[in-house]
């Protein structure tokens, strides 16, 4: 199977869809899969191969880890032509993923695609809610002529559904639990941050409003001084807040910036909890790393996450943006570390179900089913 991905997002940007698509490049090569990448430009020249095909870009408006493109539509007509694709992907909706949608469609190539992120759910925190039937309306063309639209969860699959998409498969999302695991000490987190406190409560993610972080600020302010002063906050990742969370920041608080590698997983491993009170997540990949790294969650119950986080088992889950909630969960944990103890087990367990090379497997089976399907139908017609 030779398979073409068009893309908006890979590495070097840091995000879910480029990750994952990265991970899906790896597990392809290993498996002999014949692919072509189409991607934006990258400043690091060890990022450009005879499989990637990059294009000019910028960084978009409003999300910086997508790029603006300006793809070369003779350079892609070309790579098509030549590569001769069996299968389109495309996983995401902008320039790149356009130009995979037309030439898949003028070439005759059948195309899938992927939906990632719930766009429409970000208008309120940058008060463009009046755009709301627009981006619907636009993602219901552009998904339409996919032969499958794969999304991360079952609750996405819902979602979509109401809005009128049609032909919905689930590809969920892995783990690589060798490199996230809870073998590493806290002692080197320590010292690295210089931290006293007991405990360690950690959130990695983008820093941007929607990520609920008026959320998570308010309710580091709110605890009772004798929870506040055996905490000690760790903020993981960079995005358009930074700033103004460093000015709102408790004395209890360090801001890491991007972390990645070893130093990502002994963060995850040496946090006593993982925090993320973000209601907009299609899946929740950070969440899923902290478990396979033996450390409970406590997210909000709204969307992918509530299918990672086994409430009362791996983490708690909270009533989305409800500071009293999350407070009480932070502290009922805090205050019984026996109970901590055991989620910790229950999540490293939970995590290593959730092989990456299994979700491919089932994502290239999906695949096989839709070219099959196809087929079917190009000769009945």
């Amino acid at each position: 199977m030779r398979i073409a991905i068009f893309t908006d997002t890979y590495k070097p940007q840091v995000n879910g869809v480029s990750m994952t698509l990265q991970r899906f490049t790896n597990y392809l090569e290993r498996r002999n899969f014949e692919y072509q990448l189409f991607v934006p430009e990258a400043k690091e020249d060890d990022l450009y191969s005879s499989q990637i095909h990059r294009f000019t870009s910028m960084p978009f408006l409003f999300y910086p880890e997508c790029r603006f493109t300006f793809p070369n539509f003779y350079q892609i007509k070309k790579e098509l032509k030549q590569f001769n694709p069996d299968l389109i992907h495309i996983a995401t909706p902008f320039n790149i993923g356009l130009s995979g949608l037309y030439y898949g469609s003028k070439l005759k190539i059948p195309i899938v695609g992927s939906y990632h992120t719930h766009f429409n759910r970000y208008l309120d925190y940058y008060n463009l809610q009046l755009m709301s039937n627009v981006i619907w309306k636009y993602m219901r063309w552009f998904h339409q002529p996919f032969l499958k639209t794969f999304v991360p969860s079952h609750e996405t699959k819902r979602e979509l559904l109401q809005h009128g998409f049609n032909n919905i498969g689930i590809w969920s999302r892995g783990v690589d639990c060798e490199k996230f695991k809870p073998d590493y000490t806290t002692e080197a987190l320590r010292e690295k941050h210089g931290i006293k406190e007991k405990f360690i409560l950690t959130y990695v993610g983008r820093l941007a409003p929607e990520k609920d972080l008026d959320i998570l600020m308010k309710v580091a302010h709110q605890l009772t001084p004798e929870i506040k002063k055996h905490i000690h906050w760790l903020i993981v990742g960079d995005g358009p807040m930074k700033e103004k969370l460093k000015l709102e920041a408790t004395d209890n608080m360090t801001f890491t910036g991007y972390l990645k590698g070893k130093e990502l997983a002994q963060t995850y491993a040496g946090s006593t909890l993982f925090v993320f009170p973000s209601t907009t997540e299609t899946f929740g990949n950070v969440v899923l790393e902290s478990l396979a790294s033996g450390t409970p969650a406590i997210c909000a119950k709204s969307g992918g996450v509530q299918e990672i986080v086994t409430d009362q088992k791996t983490g708690l889950l909270c009533r989305p943006r409800n500071i009293e909630d999350f407070r009480i969960a932070i502290s009922k944990l805090i205050e019984n570390e026996a109970r901590v103890q055991q989620m910790s087990y229950e999540a490293r367990n939970f995590a290593l179900s959730r092989s990456w090379d299994d979700i491919f497997d089932d994502l290239v089976a999906q695949y096989e089913e839709v070219l099959l399907d196809d087929q079917q139908i190009i000769s009945y017609a």
